[in-house]
């Protein structure tokens, strides 16, 4: 059991560091990259459901700590694509690529999306990073996905798979 949490501790700092370049590099492109999202769904396609949502909702969370828009939308966001991905996760073979690829873009656009009706709920302003960010952003994260997943997979290996 500790030693399943320092394996998640480690992949959260993983992706943290791949959250931050990405986020830097593609920014640079007009690109909305989301990697600490495909860590989640990675995260939630190799652990059980009483972990996979608490480190969605903790991944979402730590990019609210550091954002400037509404505080919360990230960590509700990330833990409904988390229900998503579980709902999926009976329904698709996430040890195949195209999977992991269609999951990931679809769910970074609705995440997106979601943060974006969320903001506008709340605040009454209107922040839509643009399409080309959402869906450029969304293939990237969708290109990066298999190495996630892989990445995921490989730390997580003797963990039980998702029910």
């Amino acid at each position: 059991m500790v030693w399943k949490g320092c394996k998640i501790i480690f992949l959260f700092i993983v992706a943290t560091i791949f959250h931050w370049a990405g986020a830097t590099l593609f920014s640079f492109f007009g690109l909305s990259v989301n990697l600490m999202l495909v860590f989640a769904i990675a995260f939630c396609a190799e652990l059980k459901l009483e972990v996979g949502y608490p480190v969605a909702f903790m991944a979402g969370l730590f990019l609210d700590f550091f954002g400037t828009r509404l505080f919360g939308n990230n960590a509700f966001s990330f833990t409904a694509a988390a229900c998503l991905m579980y709902a999926l996760c009976s329904r698709f073979d996430f040890e195949s690529i195209f999977p992991q690829v269609f999951t990931v873009f679809g769910l970074t656009c609705f995440v997106s999306l979601l943060n974006s009706i969320l903001l506008a709920w709340f605040t009454s302003a209107m922040m839509w990073p643009g399409t080309w960010s959402v869906v450029g952003g969304a293939a990237v994260g969708a290109a990066f996905a298999p190495f996630v997943f892989w990445l995921a997979n490989r730390v997580l290996r003797e963990d039980t798979k998702a029910a």
